[in-house]
């Protein structure tokens, strides 16, 4: 896994063995370490000629009126909204780590220094994100839109417990790593600085997820059984709230990327590239993320049949245009 390290086993049984685990994301931590112009940007620039975010991800193959060029501008609008999404859910995330840090302040100081340092990371990754947004917006024509304010939306996740907080933050971490490695990298063809980005990002990314589960297994152990059952609500309350933000962003990428391509398209066309970009989304910021094999087994490891029930009848419809 190059300078970053696996996620650790799924038990945790005590203090003894967080100590270790935030020891080791710290590790992790030093050896990943990066500089957004030394090492991602390196003086580089958009080329518009390569594409951006891959077919695996896109989806945009699926379009199959679309030419090869505009499958590439496709997925280049998509590729824009992917980087101003991460910044956008970085910004809670960074307040949300700090919130917890206050935990340790006077308690094990290497967990102190394991949140902040992925506070301090993820404040640089969203530092990273509106540099791509002003490479992309100089390269490409007016009329993007991004359609959620970011302290909006971090005010309103911040609303809910800490327990569903911490269940969508893994659930997020998780399938960011799951993006770059069995689709960012290894397709051909893609930006060089494009596929950087989410390299480097990446490589952060493996221990936020590693103190992401400590911290929802430490609160988790907080809650009674009735806490619980709220905070599983809660849960499902934020990914409704995410798929709400997907199909007003989906609608806006999808209306902008049709009005760059130099060709009509029939009312048929035009709403399956809607759909198409609304699956595609689902499919990147959804899916991938309750699907992932570890998000399930720590969240079978913490809910009730019955609130995995709960959780599964809220996803039926998002879930059901994948098979």
């Amino acid at each position: 896994m190059n300078t970053a390290e696996k996620i650790g086993p799924v038990s945790v049984t005590g203090a003894v063995d967080d100590h270790a685990r935030y020891a080791r994301a710290i590790r992790a931590s030093k050896k990943a370490r990066w500089d957004i112009d030394a090492d991602v940007i390196r003086g580089r620039d958009f080329d518009f000629r390569e594409k951006f975010l891959p077919e695996g991800l896109s989806l945009a193959g699926e379009l199959e009126f679309l030419s090869e060029a505009e499958r590439r501008l496709l997925g280049q609008v998509q590729g824009r909204s992917y980087a101003c999404i991460f910044g956008l859910v970085e910004r809670y995330i960074g307040a949300k780590v700090l919130e917890l840090s206050g935990q340790h302040w006077l308690g094990d100081q290497v967990a102190l220094e394991a949140l902040v340092r992925f506070s301090d990371e993820e404040l640089k990754h969203q530092e990273l994100f509106r540099r791509l947004e002003e490479m992309m917006a100089a390269g490409m024509p007016a009329g993007y839109r991004q359609v959620a304010d970011a302290n909006d939306v971090a005010r309103a996740v911040l609303s809910k417990s800490t327990w569903a907080v911490l269940a969508l933050t893994c659930h997020i971490e998780l399938f960011t790593q799951s993006h770059y490695q069995q689709s960012i990298e290894p397709e051909a063809g893609l930006s060089p600085l494009f596929k950087d980005v989410f390299m480097y990002h990446w490589r952060e990314e493996c221990q936020h997820a590693i103190l992401d589960e400590i911290e929802w297994r430490r609160e988790d152990a907080k809650l009674s059984g009735e806490q619980r059952d709220r905070a599983v609500d809660e849960l499902i309350e934020l990914v409704g709230a995410v798929d709400g933000i997907l199909q007003a962003q989906a609608m806006a990428d999808a209306e902008y990327f049709m009005g760059m391509c130099r060709k009509p398209f029939s009312p048929a066309q035009a709403e399956r590239v809607r759909a198409q970009v609304l699956k595609a989304y689902r499919w990147q910021y959804i899916v991938t993320g309750v699907q992932h094999p570890h998000f399930q087994r720590v969240l079978g490891e913490l809910t009730s049949e019955a609130q995995r029930g709960r959780i599964a009848a809220a996803l039926t419809p998002i879930l059901a245009a994948f098979g």
